[in-house]
């Protein structure tokens, strides 16, 4: 199967990529069958060879994640709502609906305790003067 990922390159600390084609078995510095792009991350600089990367894409190639964000930025691909990102975010939304809950749950526990208690304080003390 062909990929189409980053190929690491540059100095130390001073990374930038190639996107490339190749197989999905070779090492991710190996060599490719195909040059399709340049990305920098520091400056967000981004060249792609869009005639290439639409025939690669054609044949059946898969992006990695970050080489799919790219495409999408650069128009090539329609951007997609993956699996993956909607159980994410029906996880958060339903982590964010029980701790609103939980809050709900502890703050009416807090002023059933403060009911309890000003209801103990005002009880001895109407009992007291009947009791003079």
């Amino acid at each position: 199967m062909i990929k189409l990922r980053l190929k690491r390159f540059g100095k130390k600390r001073e990374t930038s990529f190639r996107i490339v084609a190749c197989n999905s078995t070779s090492r991710r510095d190996g060599r490719p069958l195909q040059e399709l792009g340049f990305y920098n991350p520091r400056t967000k600089e981004t060249r792609l060879d869009t005639d290439a990367l639409r025939a690669r894409l054609e044949q059946g190639a898969q992006p990695s994640d970050t080489v799919r964000t790219l495409l999408e930025r650069g128009g090539l691909l329609t951007k997609s709502v993956r699996p993956a990102e909607v159980i994410g975010k029906l996880k958060q939304e339903e982590a964010r609906k029980k701790e609103a809950a939980d809050a709900k749950a502890a703050a009416k526990a807090e002023a059933e305790a403060k009911a309890s208690e000003a209801a103990a304080e005002e009880a001895p003390a109407e009992e007291a003067p009947a009791e003079a």
